[in-house]
């Protein structure tokens, strides 16, 4: 497959991404001060195109984050069953992470510092089309600005019926930031205060007062968790949230700013691998066969001709002490 390389010209920072697997941006670097920073973790042949696409780099999960279980909901008095040789699903049955993520978006315009591209169900997922209630599409710009990665990103609705539509990103940040830290050096923060209770990864529909386990307000050592979570009750009153590593060890941070239409933030730590993912979804998992409960979901529905923008920032710099 071939990779897009965008670059700030000023500082040297850059990322890479593959159109061809998602949009996926699997790696990047900020050069902060004259030193690099390894942001993002991928597989040495993810860009070979021979691991799982969710599995590393930034995958793109969409028009569904993370989980619909048993791959079946309805939408409007209709059933659409998701089917496992047609869409990507987990080892249990579920169908996860939406549609566009294993599959080539169209790149529609770039330059040094920028990348943007398209995905349309009905021309770049149509053997997928019929499993969702409508056409839509989702458009996300890449740019790297200084040791910043930001992601500006336009969902919309083609077609005449109004559509059902969740978003995430599934980012595996690099921790420790430096070989010479450690993950028991690495305090990961979060402002989410409720999480959803899940039973076998999916929500019940009840949210609860976040745990002291899960709770990253204050900050949490990463050696000390193990998370697949989905947290929510983020801060009023403002219009964006921020998540963060800090490698104390190192000296260095990493820090995800994203927009209030984000109202969820699942944290995952993976198992034998050096990093932590902080996803940022507009909606919980399995929002769509939750819409019947009391709990607000975030799912969100696009009327006819409409479309909705946000953005995600990374950045990279120092610990100011």
């Amino acid at each position: 497959m071939t990779s897009i390389k965008i670059t700030d010209p000023e500082t040297g920072s850059f990322a890479h991404i593959l159109p061809e697997l998602g949009f996926n941006c699997y790696q990047f670097q900020a050069m902060v001060d004259g030193q690099c920073i390894d942001v993002i973790d991928a597989h040495p042949e993810f860009e070979q195109g021979n691991q799982r696409p969710s599995s590393s780099g930034i995958p793109i999960l969409f028009p569904f984050p993370n989980r619909i279980a048993n791959a079946r909901y309805k939408w409007e008095g209709v059933t659409y069953e998701l089917p496992a040789d047609k869409t990507y699903h987990d080892q249990t049955g579920n169908a996860i992470h939406g549609f566009c993520l294993d599959l080539p978006w169209r790149v529609i315009a770039q330059e040094e510092s920028f990348a943007i591209a398209q995905f349309q169900l009905s021309i770049d997922g149509k053997n997928r089309l019929k499993y969702w209630p409508g056409d839509i599409f989702i458009e996300v710009k890449y740019e790297v600005k200084g040791a910043t990665l930001r992601a500006d990103i336009r969902v919309g609705n083609p077609g005449t019926t109004s559509v059902p539509w969740g978003l995430g990103t599934h980012p595996y940040f690099k921790a420790p930031l430096s070989e010479k830290s450690s993950a028991k050096n690495c305090l990961i923060e979060a402002p989410a205060s409720e999480e959803w209770v899940l039973e076998d990864c999916l929500p019940t529909g009840v949210k609860k007062t976040i745990s002291d386990a899960h709770d990253l307000r204050e900050g949490a050592w990463l050696d000390q968790l193990k998370l697949d979570h989905v947290l929510s009750g983020m801060p009023e009153g403002t219009d964006q949230y921020e998540s963060l590593i800090m490698d104390e060890q190192a000296g260095l941070v990493v820090s995800q700013d994203y927009d209030s239409l984000f109202s969820e933030l699942v944290v995952f730590t993976p198992a034998n691998r050096d990093c932590v993912c902080l996803e940022p979804y507009t909606c919980v998992t399995n929002a769509i066969n939750l819409t019947r409960q009391e709990a607000e979901t975030g799912l969100r529905v696009l009327p006819p001709g409409s479309e909705i923008k946000t953005w995600i920032e990374i950045r990279a710099g120092k610990v100011i002490v």
